[in-house]
């Protein structure tokens, strides 16, 4: 799969943009959350929060040709099949990073929409990756005290992962250099519940222990199941009528 060299760079830099501007979309959101307070019950609450943690899930058997083959060069591939260009699938075993708001207006109810995802690529056979789980939830509240909370969540969103490809050229063997480009995506709609335990250390500060399960419909495509866990850690302000 060929990428020409004056485009790469072009491409990763589209890539960048995109993934920065999926993000930015919640910005909007989340800084009109605090309008939102005069219009809900006495007990609401807006929480914003930026967290850290991990997502799992095991690999596909399948395998992808690296640029030595002459005959299917990044095409499919079965590891141990005698094909020495093909390398395997990896686990989804990486860093994330998430970027959340809630609303709370009644005193047990609200809704969120969060933004989780790799902020480094990782190696996808002779290809890189990078996954995205965006998250649009109802929240239940059962249990709240001055000093902690029991959230529930349940919603749908959508699963990104965005792949590019990493060529290196060189001017004889003074100068060499690499250039990466996108290659394309694949998304996936998903459902997805989750448990949190906001933990204030402030009244408005807060440090939240979250475990997250995604079901992504043809995850299998990209990974080896469609259930995968999540465990993160955000810490967050909460802008509460308490």
């Amino acid at each position: 799969m060929p990428v020409n060299s004056s485009s790469a760079g072009t491409n990763l830099f589209l890539e960048e943009i995109l993934i920065l501007r999926y993000v930015c979309r919640f910005l909007p959101v989340l800084a009109l959350l605090p309008f939102c307070i005069p219009f809900a019950s006495a007990q609401s609450a807006v929480d914003v929060g930026v967290g850290f943690g991990g997502a799992w899930a095991s690999a596909n058997s399948s395998g992808i040709d690296n640029a030595n083959s002459v005959s299917n060069a990044y095409g499919n591939c079965t590891p141990g099949a005698g094909d020495v260009n093909c390398q395997s699938l990896p686990k989804l075993n990486n860093f994330f990073m998430t970027v959340s708001g809630d609303v709370l207006f009644k005193p047990k109810f609200g809704f969120g929409a969060d933004a989780t995802f790799m902020p480094a690529r990782s190696d996808y056979g002779p290809l890189s990756y990078r996954q995205t789980f965006y998250d649009f939830d109802g929240i239940f509240r059962p249990i709240e005290t001055n000093r902690a909370a029991l959230d529930i969540h349940a919603g749908i969103g959508l699963a990104r992962t965005g792949f590019s490809l990493t060529q290196t050229s060189c001017v004889g063997t003074a100068v060499c250099s690499s250039q990466t480009g996108s290659v394309g995506s694949a998304s996936h709609f998903q459902t997805h519940i989750g448990v949190g335990v906001p933990l204030f250390v402030t009244k408005h500060i807060y440090v939240k222990p979250q475990f997250d399960v995604h079901h992504v419909n043809n995850f299998t495509d990209q990974f080896g199941r469609n259930w995968v866990p999540q465990a993160m850690v955000t810490v967050g302000y909460s802008l509460n009528a308490k």
